[in-house]
């Protein structure tokens, strides 16, 4: 069946990795249900034409993997580099995984949206993606959300982190939420939907995942996993979410249901 949006938001707590932060459950909010059902959804095959990084607009010391889906920082001092997808979108609601490996972060390791007018290599230590009015990003090692050049919260609340809060590390992955219709911006981390980080980003102008960084072998690697449209939910697909939400996987082979729904439900879940 495939890998499935549901082990991220749905999975049971014995299905979850056992170093998931405790922290996360506190600072998760309740899922939107147009954002639950997408998230329920198979994702895109692996090769999309959103999951790849653009091979024109990076910084010269960012260089990109042949499937262009990896980008990796030469060790380079005094210099801070950035790289945003090739494709942007101006309407929908879409998710991106991001796989950035903890160890090659460093200071300054940042990810977000960006128009493509944002700036993608600066000299000095600095956050590029939030370091200018083009661009909105969260930096993974403060908790700060980052636009305009300015520091202007911690995400979801007044969490801040420090080097001895090593419960609130952020793992490899994160998954970035974009509605370009409602101009927001939010991120999940092992299942826990964090709530929106970033309000007002334009409307109609293409907006790019973007992601800066000042530590010499990191490896970033996009991964475009689902989107929808404007409009709101089928009633079948709430139906599925709702059925997903109380049912295991082996449980739907029971149910005095054609052999096609079955495998319409089965489809969404672990």
């Amino acid at each position: 069946m495939g890998q499935r949006f549901s082990f991220w938001l749905h999975g049971r707590a014995e299905d979850m990795p056992s170093s998931t932060p405790s922290w996360l459950s506190l600072m998760a909010v309740p899922t939107p249900a147009r954002l639950a059902v997408l998230l329920s959804s198979s994702p895109e095959a692996p090769g999309h034409l959103l999951s790849k990084w653009s091979p024109v607009h990076h910084s010269p010391h960012l260089f990109l993997s042949a499937c262009k889906e990896e980008v990796t920082r030469t060790p380079v001092a005094q210099s801070s580099d950035g790289a945003r997808a090739e494709t942007g979108v101006n309407s929908g609601l879409h998710i991106w995984e991001v796989l950035w490996s903890p160890k090659q972060r460093g200071s300054h390791a940042v990810i977000g949206i960006a128009t493509k007018n944002c700036p993608l290599q600066a000299s000095g230590y600095n956050v590029l993606v939030g370091g200018d009015p083009q661009s909105w990003g969260w930096e993974l090692k403060t908790n700060h959300l980052w636009h305009d050049g300015k520091s202007r919260e911690f995400y979801t609340g007044n969490w801040q982190l420090t080097t001895t809060d090593l419960s609130f590390d952020i793992p490899d992955k994160v998954l970035l939420v974009l509605d370009a219709d409602a101009g927001t911006l939010g991120f999940i981390v092992n299942g826990s939907f964090l709530g929106t980080a970033f309000e007002g980003l334009p409307h109609g102008k293409d907006l790019f995942p973007a992601v800066s960084s000042v530590r010499g072998g990191a490896t970033i690697r996009l991964r475009y996993l689902n989107g929808t449209r404007r409009e709101p939910p089928t009633l079948m697909a709430l139906c599925r979410l709702s059925i997903c939400k109380n049912l295991k996987e082996e449980q739907t082979d029971k149910l005095p249901l054609p052999s096609c729904l079955q495998h319409y439900l089965s489809s969404s879940l672990l």
